[in-house]
């Protein structure tokens, strides 16, 4: 937040230290601060819709629902506030199966461009009060988002009302237009709620770490409450990875906030919070989900993945190796503390729980793919390529097997026709990826046929114009073609993105240019 711009009633009622320690707490990620701030600001200053705001938005961060609650009644019908603000009762009603606050908080949400939710909150509304969803349901109107939600709501209510053959063949229709992970485990859930064990194990069949997770048998009941929280996480988890962070934070908890056994919302906010620099109360977030949940695995993957995004990578390792060394470690566990080995360049180490990985399931191809780059990054080549030609084998028709290892062969000069062939093969599957057209222009460039080389990498460059690898292929092969002022060029500005190390190099080569041969 600008600290320049002062509510002027926060200001008249000397309070104005409160809000802008509250500003700067909100600025440096300290969440539980600011709002402890922004509440006395609003305490002093109750119908500045400045303070309100910034007290709205800090308290859903800290998960404070009084002041959150006394920020909304402050910005409701005013022209400030957000379009998210009829979240927060609405998610409160849903969880005191308060179909009327609930009703009520819905069509507050109809005039704003939440509105894609309505019809199927609706729906739920309607199940919860003993009526038939099925009119709510069919008016998602033409908005694709809105159908697409209504669509997901009325298989699960399908299976809420008995109706489980009919509810699942929604799910596998909606599966063969790409419907999300979290459709099948709202639906596992449902079906463990309603004892039909064996449809929700069939339904959660496959290696995905959440599905293994709910098919222990993770329970729930079709309430108000977990409708529209599993409606708010879905959402919460398109918004992932965008740039919509207070959006996020606000759909993530709420969906907490109306059902509170939503653990998979909580990795949702836990990883909103982060992306906003909140890192305490994210971290604090994942406290909530408890050993026993069916989420705590993913839980402490993600809380690696925040301190290592924090710039807190011992403690990311530390926490890692832990969990890889405790009894009853699997895959999963191995699998994350060698990538933090891994992006510690610690590769020698890295490749012994790749190669445990590789044990537990030999036919997995990015196994054997992590386990062979381990090996090839901590300078056994001979048994990383062995490795690699494993993964290749396994997936033929796997670009990014196909690129490691073609790539790898061509910059040692090692059977470059078969690396060049492997790599337009990686090419032809996948067009658009920088990566692979820059390994394949680099080994044509490698194999002396620069025409074919040029626009593969210029092409890669213009992708992905920060990749440093990839400027300095592209100065390499301007240099070679003799065009020396674009080399130089290419160089320097792949400096700028480059390692400290490879930046030094690519200064001095931008001064000397290449040795002749």
């Amino acid at each position: 937040m600008s600290l320049g711009a002062v509510p002027p009633a926060a200001a008249d009622t000397g309070h104005l230290a409160d809000y802008l320690k509250a500003g700067a707490a909100d600025a440096d990620g300290r969440v539980d601060l600011a709002a402890a701030g922004y509440a006395r600001a609003l305490a002093a200053a109750p119908a500045s819709t400045a303070v309100a705001l910034r007290a709205y938005r800090e308290a859903l961060a800290a998960g404070d629902v009084a002041l959150a609650t006394r920020a909304v009644a402050v910005l409701r019908g005013r022209p400030e506030a957000p379009a998210d603000l009829p979240l927060l009762p609405l998610a409160v009603a849903a969880a005191k199966q308060d179909v009327a606050g609930a009703t009520a908080a819905t069509d507050a949400l109809a005039a704003t461009p939440l509105a894609v939710l309505v019809p199927s909150l609706r729906a739920w509304i309607a199940f919860a009060e003993g009526t038939d969803p099925a009119p709510q349901i069919a008016r998602a109107g033409k908005d694709p988002v809105s159908q697409r939600l209504t669509a997901e709501t009325a298989a699960l209510l399908q299976i809420a009302r008995g109706d489980t053959a009919r509810g699942l063949a929604t799910i596998q229709a909606l599966r063969e237009t790409g419907s999300p992970v979290d459709l099948r485990l709202s639906a596992g859930q449902l079906l463990f709620g309603r004892g039909e064990t064996d449809r929700a194990r069939a339904l959660l069949a496959g290696g995905d770490p959440g599905f293994a997770a709910v098919r222990a048998g993770d329970a729930a009941q079709p309430t108000l409450g977990f409708g529209v929280s599993r409606l708010l996480g879905r959402i919460a988890g398109d918004l992932a990875d965008q740039d919509a962070t207070d959006l996020s934070i606000a759909l993530a908890r709420t969906a907490v906030i109306a059902y509170p056994a939503n653990d998979r919302a909580r990795l949702l906010l836990a990883a909103a919070l982060a992306k906003d620099k909140a890192i305490p109360r994210a971290l604090a977030t994942l406290d909530g989900i408890a050993p026993a949940s069916p989420y705590a695995a993913t839980a402490g993957a993600t809380r690696i993945s925040i301190l290592t995004t924090a710039g807190r990578p011992a403690d990311a390792l530390a926490l890692a190796r832990s969990g890889a060394e405790r009894a009853g470690a699997g895959e999963s566990d191995w699998q994350t503390y060698a990538d933090q080995l891994s992006a510690m360049n610690r590769h020698r180490e890295a490749a012994d729980w790749y190669r445990r990985v590789v044990d537990a399931d030999p036919t997995a191809w990015s196994a054997w793919l992590q386990y062979g780059g381990a090996l090839e990054q901590a300078g056994d080549w001979p048994a990383g390529r062995v490795a690699l030609q494993k993964a290749v084998a396994i997936a033929p028709r796997e670009p990014l097997a196909l690129n490691y290892l073609g790539y790898a062969q061509a910059e040692r000069r090692v059977d470059v026709p078969q690396s060049i062939a492997m790599l337009e093969r990686a090419h032809a599957l996948k067009p658009d990826d920088a990566s692979i057209a820059d390994s394949l222009g680099w080994a044509y460039f490698i194999g002396g046929d620069l025409t074919r080389a040029q626009p593969l990498i210029e092409s890669a460059a213009a992708g992905d114009p920060i990749n440093a690898e990839i400027g300095e292929h592209l100065g390499d092969l301007y240099w070679t073609r003799g065009r020396r002022y674009e080399a130089r060029y290419a160089w320097r500005a792949a400096a700028l993105t480059a390692s400290a190390d490879d930046a030094t190099r690519l200064a001095t080569k931008a001064v000397q240019g290449l040795p002749r041969k």
